[in-house]
């Protein structure tokens, strides 16, 4: 394909992209057409199809930023108190928990994006890479196989937990408390270990952290950056 048809068709999957994640924050997956993505978009909207297979496929790009944004966070936040691993692991599914009680189209984008066959798929694949660094001491003779099984359990246990609002009685710090000790508990860490670090990230201010990977996200959709390159 000549060079000039690739630039274009790249400015345009950016320009649908852009107005997705638009959309997608006002009023989530489900009820964000692919004619309505286009049509934010400035275009008609069989230009959707020319730019992506499906919404789902989208999706998963805008997946795949938002969990290497939750994990850089994660990171710069871990980074200012210890390099413990499991803290790395604590601290970044319990942005995600703060980020799907921000509003209801992101508990919707979320939730979809841990049931999705390609999305789904992919934070399987993407985390049980980094889970043996994480949790290889405490499960020593566990292989990435086993790795990618035990998170198809703990992602499942993580969208039932982000599927439920908070209320009065099951706030936030509840939820994220449970969640660990699911989940750590899965991984083999610990009793006290898991005590330790669920304290700590309770007592971290997550809420700011959360809102301020969703503004970036927005602001880059807003100001059109180059979200896709040569992808």
């Amino acid at each position: 394909m000549p060079k000039g048809l690739q630039s274009k068709g790249i400015a345009r999957r950016n320009r649908m992209l852009h107005a997705a994640i638009r959309l997608f924050l006002q009023n989530g997956y489900e009820k964000t057409t692919t004619s309505s993505i286009a049509k934010e978009a400035g275009m008609a909207p069989s230009s959707f199809f020319a730019a992506f297979a499906s919404k789902e496929a989208l999706l998963l790009i805008l997946v795949k930023l938002m969990f290497a944004g939750q994990f850089e966070s994660a990171e710069q936040i871990q980074g200012q108190s210890d390099d413990d691993p499991v803290m790395l692991y604590a601290v970044e599914t319990s942005l995600q928990m703060y980020i799907t009680e921000l509003s209801e189209p992101l508990r919707d984008l979320y939730v979809t994006g841990y049931s999705l066959p390609s999305t789904s798929e992919y934070i399987y694949s993407s985390t049980a890479k980094r889970l043996p660094q994480i949790f290889g001491k405490y499960m020593p003779d566990a292989q990435e196989k086993d790795f990618y099984e035990m998170d198809i359990g703990s992602s499942g246990m993580m969208r039932a937990y982000m599927a439920r609002p908070c209320d009065f009685y099951f706030t936030v710090e509840d939820k994220i408390s449970r969640f660990l000790e699911n989940s750590l508990t899965l991984y083999c860490v610990p009793v006290e270990k898991q005590r330790q670090v669920i304290r700590k990230v309770l007592e971290m201010d997550l809420g700011p952290a959360a809102e301020k990977i969703i503004t970036g996200m927005a602001q880059k959709a807003d100001e059109g950056i180059d979200l896709i390159g040569d992808e």
